[in-house]
């Protein structure tokens, strides 16, 4: 908590202890305190004297010269000074959260930040690979938005590689028009033609011919292109908007090749272009590097470019139409290498160097058996037939599930699937388990949205005539709950500062246990004490207007019922 550091930092200077670590950290027991401060031992060491006689040496000047109407009690155990919050400051803090939109957040310094994430590529269906960038980039975008950045979101589709010289081929091989081609076609071709490129070499050439054609302005092959890229990107879109996932642009690789030249004049102008085995490549290597780090390949000896060239072109295009102070990629880990190579290229470029950018490499999602998530089959299940299984387990766990609307099994198989990946760190994998992840109870979406709506009926049946807490605290359920309320500020800078939306979803599963145990102990409705009744039911306001934020951030909508 920065004030009673704030407070520390003054009593260690006016005792002329050097500030160790003033930081104040949660309690694992707030039966005892709310809050901890360890310094006292890293002191202990420094000051050769023991931990107890530092900290209460620390407490009794702490007493001398800050205000202690914050406080119920400070003391110290052991060497640990521990502190208790008043209920007056409590209710101050809470207070501020009623009168905020935003719940009294602090905020960091604004910046222009681009997220790159969906990353699909066109000419076939997304599949269960794809809906970890989509969720994660999403939930992302909508925190660095209520924290005040100016985002700007790209899904940067993959529309210009050798998969599109393979689809040509394969289309033009069964002489199928542009004009006839639909999703389910390319749903045959792609996976089709892809195999089929492993394991003929002179077809795979042939495909890479087409695609270095195309790239060079082929009128054949482009009309093929833009009609794949139409009928992939109406898929697309339709498979995001059932996630509540969209996007400030709709760029491809395609859309940087006209900054290729200019990029390609810069790199030259460094002398940063280097040939080798007729390709031109950018070493990219440091001696401090403790692996194998290869050259990035600027223009293969057929003078095709490749997904670096791209993605280097694309930072320059970003830089001279959005001059970002950060860009953000979110996407596989295993393109981690990759993305090590582009931005060392971009910080040698002196147009580039001083746009920060970030890799979050995303874990997988695997199945019980540990591996890549597959269907019985083995294949990778598309995203419409996870959401239609989904729908189905949900429906299958009690008989008035059965009852529920279309539209709110849609939401509950959004937040089934959602709050399963968002609460798990996104660099490490997880395990995708369905019937566990549908349940009404436990870590799960379906718990959080049920809290949620018996909450607000609660709110919603009952009309009060304050808008500010009183002083009173009537229980240590309540009290909970208030305490509970107020770790939303350090929970959303964390989340924001760590780019990871887990921290939010977990702190949201938390927050809904400590209301549903405050609901369980206070019998509001049937309550006859008018002030304290009120006073609960303004702070249960509060409580569901914070979770139907972080429900928002974390991409989750709310059902009519459940």
């Amino acid at each position: 908590m920065d004030l009673l550091k704030d407070m520390l930092e003054k009593c260690l200077k006016k005792l002329d202890y050097p500030v160790v670590e003033a930081m104040v950290i949660k309690s694992n027991r707030p039966d005892l305190c709310d809050y901890q401060y360890d310094g006292a031992f890293k002191l202990a060491k420094v000051l050769h004297n023991s931990p107890v006689n530092i900290g209460n040496e620390i407490i009794r000047v702490f007493k001398e010269i800050n205000d202690m109407n914050i406080l119920d009690s400070i003391d110290c155990v052991g060497g640990f000074i521990n502190f208790k919050l008043s209920a007056n400051y409590i209710n101050k803090l809470v207070n501020k959260m009623i009168d905020s939109a935003s719940y009294n957040v602090s905020m960091p310094k604004k910046e222009v930040v681009v997220l790159d994430y969906g990353g699909a590529n066109v000419a076939k269906p997304l599949h269960v690979g794809h809906l970890r960038p989509a969720i994660v980039g999403e939930s992302l975008k909508r925190i660095f938005k209520f924290m005040n950045q100016e985002v700007i979101s790209d899904v940067h589709l993959g529309d210009y590689g050798l998969q599109i010289g393979q689809v040509i081929y394969g289309l033009m091989k069964e002489n199928i028009a542009a004009g006839d081609i639909d999703i389910t076609l390319l749903d045959r071709i792609y996976p089709a033609m892809s195999a089929l490129c492993k394991s003929d070499e002179t077809i795979k050439d042939e495909c890479a011919r087409i695609t270095k054609e195309l790239q060079d302005g082929n009128a054949l092959y482009h009309e093929y292109f833009v009609k794949i890229l139409e009928v992939s990107k109406k898929d697309i879109k339709s498979n995001y908007d059932y996630l509540d996932v969209d996007f400030d642009l709709w760029y491809g690789e395609s859309d940087a090749y006209k900054y290729i030249p200019e990029l390609t004049n810069l790199l030259n102008k460094q002398n940063l272009l280097t040939l080798s085995d007729g390709a031109l490549v950018v070493p990219v290597a440091l001696d401090t590097d403790k692996n194998s780090v290869p050259p990035l390949i600027f223009q293969k000896s057929n003078k095709a470019y490749l997904y670096g060239t791209t993605d280097l072109a694309t930072i320059l295009q970003r830089q001279k139409e959005i001059h970002p102070d950060k860009i953000i990629y979110i996407t596989d880990a295993r393109q981690a290498m990759h993305f090590t190579q582009v931005f060392r290229v971009s910080k040698k470029l002196d147009e580039l160097k001083n746009i920060d950018l970030e890799f979050l490499g995303l874990g997988t999602i695997n199945g019980e058996d540990g591996k890549p998530y597959k269907t019985r089959s083995g294949n990778t299940p598309k995203l419409k037939d996870l959401f239609k299984e989904t729908k189905e387990i949900f429906k299958s766990k009690r008989e008035d599930n059965k009852n529920i609307s279309e539209d709110d099994l849609d939401i509950l198989a959004n937040a089934i699937i959602k709050f399963a990946d968002l609460q798990n760190n996104p660099k490490k994998e997880y395990i995708f388990d369905i019937q566990k992840f549908s349940d009404v109870v436990g870590k799960t979406g379906p718990y959080i949205l049920y809290t949620y709506l018996r909450t607000n009926k609660i709110v919603a049946n009952n009309s009060i005539s304050i808008d500010k807490l009183n002083e009173t605290i009537y229980n240590n359920q309540d009290r909970d709950l208030r305490m509970k309320l107020l770790e939303l500020d350090s929970v959303m800078n964390y989340s924001f500062e760590s780019r990871l939306p887990s921290i939010l979803a977990n702190y949201l599963y938390e927050l809904c246990v400590v209301l549903n145990t405050f609901y369980e102990k206070n019998h509001i409705n049937n309550l006859e004490d008018i002030e304290n009744k009120e006073n609960w039911i303004l702070l249960l306001s509060l409580t569901t207007r914070v979770i139907k934020s972080l429900l928002d951030l974390l991409v989750i909508k709310i059902p009519s019922k459940m």
